[in-house]
């Protein structure tokens, strides 16, 4: 999942290399952490968020199949 994140990030940004995912378990739930270069993180974004709204529906529709509670977290 973790590299899910990545993939997508670093697809949409101009500073692929800048990219980081940081995964921490609480309880039940998965924390994806994902920082840009503060250029990228407008692209990361989008338009009123419809961008990272996306990228968190992908990740969710993942987590499904390994019956997994994922957030995803810009920083």
């Amino acid at each position: 999942m973790k590299n899910l994140v990545e993939l997508i990030a670093k697809a949409l940004v101009d500073h692929p290399e800048e990219v980081r995912v940081t995964e921490t378990v609480k309880d039940h739930s998965v924390v994806y952490q994902l920082n840009v270069a503060p250029g990228d993180a407008g692209k990361i974004i989008g338009k009123q968020g419809r961008i990272a709204k996306a990228i968190r529906t992908v990740v969710a529709a993942a987590a499904l199949q390994e019956d997994k509670r994922v957030t995803v977290d810009i920083m």
